[in-house]
């Protein structure tokens, strides 16, 4: 499996947002749309169900060339053929999911300083997640949001691409590209939406406005 992501927009599932709609439905609409990495995260689902999402989302992503990542579990994206999987701070040590995946595997951490940036990137963390930049619904324990002085402190802190998530809408995706993000990262502001080809649409055109090449 070669190793290659475009995190530029980056679609993080929940199914508590989706208006009854499947995952793989949402996905399946929002690649067609120009969505360049997907996130599958699901907290109350069996793992065996998990796992039969994330075969779905993969046979989707995977024709697009569209990097399939699942949030938190390392054994679920391993059996369901995705690409990476995405780890918390308090999930499974990145050098142990390194030595059980293999180095084609695209792993993700989530990280709110600089000291978390550094250590990530010397464990060999292929991106970072700028975890809460503005305020949002979706996650409720992460504190005071980054803000986009937080990004540029993060991108600033190493060499790994930065993708910010947290509150990111049309309004707001231009300003933290310029702070230094690779990508945005957005759950609610794609996921609720009726028209989600519109919503995609929409952000990469802020994102073309921004001088990015898109696709």
């Amino acid at each position: 499996m070669k190793k290659s992501f475009n995190p530029l927009l980056y679609l993080v599932t929940d199914p508590d947002l989706s208006l009854g709609r499947p995952e793989e439905e949402i996905v399946r609409r929002a690649v067609a749309a120009g969505v360049t990495m997907v996130q599958y995260r699901d907290k109350d689902t069996s793992t065996k169900r998990m796992i039969e999402k994330t075969r779905l989302m993969a046979e989707i992503c995977r024709p697009a060339g569209v990097a399939l990542i699942v949030n938190d579990r390392l054994d679920v994206a391993m059996a369901g053929g995705a690409n990476g999987v995405h780890l918390g701070q308090d999930d499974m040590a990145l050098p142990d999911a390194r030595r059980i995946a293999g180095e084609t595997f695209i792993i993700g951490i989530s990280v709110t300083t600089t000291q978390e940036a550094k250590e990530a990137e010397e464990a060999g963390a292929d991106y970072l997640g700028a975890n809460g930049v503005f305020p949002t619904g979706t996650k409720t324990d992460l504190g005071e949001p980054l803000g986009l002085e937080g990004v540029s402190r993060l991108a600033a802190a190493g060499t790994l691409p930065i993708v910010a998530i947290g509150g990111i809408n049309d309004q707001n995706a231009g300003e933290v590209i310029s702070a230094g993000a690779a990508g945005v990262a957005v759950v609610s502001y794609i996921v609720s939406a009726e028209n989600i080809e519109g919503r995609c649409e929409t952000l990469l055109g802020v994102l073309r406005d921004k001088g990015i090449r898109v696709n």
